[in-house]
């Protein structure tokens, strides 16, 4: 399964990263952790990604982040009234 971060959604949509999160927050999709304001509601679109890595003098540490799933991009652009992106060139790889 492939999720956008909210750097590569931006770069889709054609926007910066903060100008992403700027227009999340005021349709209140984000909170002010960046993570999704409604997880259960809009699951289908959004997700949180958990990762932890071990630091060598503060043990273990721990990140959450927001995640927008493939069908959720479309889905995004239209909830703050942008134009989707075009879908990918057809693979040319792929014929019969």
């Amino acid at each position: 399964m492939y999720a956008y971060t909210l750097q590569s959604a931006a770069k889709a949509l054609g926007i910066t990263r903060p100008e992403l999160i700027k227009r999340m927050r005021a349709k209140r999709l984000l909170n002010d952790r960046n993570l999704p304001a409604q997880p259960q509601q809009h699951r289908a679109y959004l997700f949180v990604h958990e990762s932890s890595w071990p630091h060598p003098s503060l043990g273990m540490q721990y990140s959450r982040s927001t995640r927008i799933r493939r069908d959720g991009l479309r889905w995004l652009a239209f909830q703050l009234d942008m134009q989707p992106p075009a879908p990918p060139p057809p693979d040319r790889a792929d014929v019969a």
